[in-house]
């Protein structure tokens, strides 16, 4: 039986990179009293502005937050938005020193207005080009002296589709972690859905895959998510299907042992971040263990505790190890 204790105390012993899209995530809280004169729509009175640490930044807060050494890797923009966001992440203990600066881009910026609990409108300020080639390199750069200095033991590449992540730094990064040993996964988009050729866990949900694989699917069970890791172990060569399935839980195979496991019954307030824990906790579980079936089980747990959450929230440590005592044991 796991010893859930010592497993956590471990995780501080576990060095992580994150490569990606970093986010900065802005809610604004108010009230709605009244509806505009100028147009149908409700007016909200501003009582309090919140920044929060979102996009590969929250795989990043999420590792943090469960003791392992984290650094990430980015690009960001010379702008208030990204040296507000490099201190946020500072002060949560993450290094920001292989970050990468440029005039070109501007930070990413999701502004949310938040009226009686739940979201009204969204603003995103962001540049979702591809990196110059210049950027490519200095990024690529960071992430070889970083490999070769600190020799983690997981990196996880966190895709939102805005520029960072081209095909280049796909392809460069996940080979230079091979050459180190390194245990690679992806939260992946459709739009470099399958150039992650070779990562150790891969970890779309089941709408990414639909759309990735071009298919319909009705039901969902055991032989059909079978079928689905051998149609992407085809294009992909990796190791490790990981895909999370909303409310009907996770799905993991590696080689021929295959599992689904059902989500446990939750309390959901906001799904928004879900991706970043999961992904995160299962890469720390199995960058600890080798086991892939803890490391679905636990994953499904601390995704269902976020959820409970409103907005993009880090797992609580104590929370997460009370309740894998109380439902794995």
């Amino acid at each position: 039986m796991t010893d859930f204790k010592e497993l956590f105390a471990g995780f501080g012993t576990i060095k992580a990179g994150v490569i990606g899209d970093l986010m900065l995530d802005t809610y604004l809280w108010g009230h709605v009293e009244r509806i505009s004169p100028e147009a149908p729509v409700p007016v909200v009175s501003l009582d309090r502005r919140e920044y929060r640490i979102g996009g590969a930044g929250n795989v990043a807060l999420n590792l943090a937050s469960l003791g392992a050494r984290v650094s990430v890797f980015s690009v960001l923009g010379k702008d208030g938005d990204g040296k507000a966001l490099e201190g946020m992440l500072e002060e949560q203990g993450i290094d920001v020193s292989y970050l990468a600066r440029s005039t070109g881009r501007i930070t990413t910026n999701k502004a949310r207005v938040m009226g009686r609990n739940q979201q009204m409108m969204r603003l995103d300020s962001e540049t979702t080009a591809d990196l110059s080639v210049t950027e490519e390199d200095e990024l690529l750069g960071q992430f070889r002296s970083y490999l070769e200095r600190e020799k983690p033991q997981v990196i996880i590449f966190e895709d939102y589709n805005k520029g960072v992540l081209t095909a280049r730094v796909i392809h460069e990064a996940i080979s230079l972690c091979q050459l180190h040993g390194i245990i690679t996964a992806v939260d992946p988009k459709r739009k470099n859905f399958f150039s992650y050729t070779g990562v150790t866990i891969f970890k779309p949900n089941l709408k990414e895959v639909r759309e990735g694989l071009n298919l319909l699917l009705e039901d969902v069970h055991l032989p059909v998510l079978r079928h689905i890791h051998e149609l992407l172990a085809e294009k992909m060569n990796h190791e490790i299907s990981f895909i999370t399935l909303s409310e009907k839980g996770v799905f993991y195979q590696k080689g021929s042992s295959a599992e689904q496991i059902k989500s446990h019954l939750r309390n959901i307030a906001d799904v928004s971040g879900a991706g970043d824990t999961v992904i995160a906790v299962a890469s720390l579980v199995y960058a600890a263990t080798g086991d892939v079936r803890l490391m679905a089980e636990v994953a499904n747990i601390a995704g269902g505790l976020v959820c409970e959450e409103v907005g993009t929230a880090a797992i609580d440590k104590a929370r997460l190890l009370q309740e894998c005592g109380r439902l794995l044991a």
